[in-house]
């Protein structure tokens, strides 16, 4: 499955301490209310939840929208906790790989996150078969 989503807020802004607790921005549940809604208008019902203990790979690629300083770490975490939400995966503790690729600057930024069963039978970045026995 291959998902087309907008940039997401960093780590720094998705989250905040509110009367001693860490919440959920404004900013982070508006992020991920859209990625709900544009999942929603695929099938009606968004993406299939694969088995609650099933293996998945993810990549993502990373396309910002200006030429600002980033730290790609920064935006794992809301596209990962944003996919849950939305129920594409059960949880993210499935993820047993996670690639994430810095692209060429796109006006208004996006992500594009591939979503794969485990064992991987291509190579999410080159698409070389890959040999089971190594897995």
């Amino acid at each position: 499955m291959t998902l087309t989503l907008p940039y997401p807020p960093s780590v720094n802004h998705y989250w905040r301490h509110y009367r001693g607790r860490t919440v959920i921005s404004r900013e982070g549940r508006a992020f991920r209310a859209s990625i709900c809604a544009l999942l929603a208008r695929g099938a009606g019902h968004g993406p299939r939840k694969p088995p609650s203990g099933g293996r998945i790979a993810l990549d993502m690629d990373a396309f910002p929208p200006d030429r600002r300083r980033r730290d790609l770490d920064n935006i794992q975490k809301a596209v990962l906790d944003s996919l849950e939400h939305a129920g594409v995966y059960e949880d993210d503790s499935q993820i047993d790989l996670l690639l994430t690729r810095r692209c060429e600057v796109t006006p208004g930024g996006r992500i594009e996150v591939g979503v794969h069963d485990m064992p991987l039978r291509r190579c999410p970045l080159c698409g070389g078969a890959i040999n089971p026995e190594n897995n």
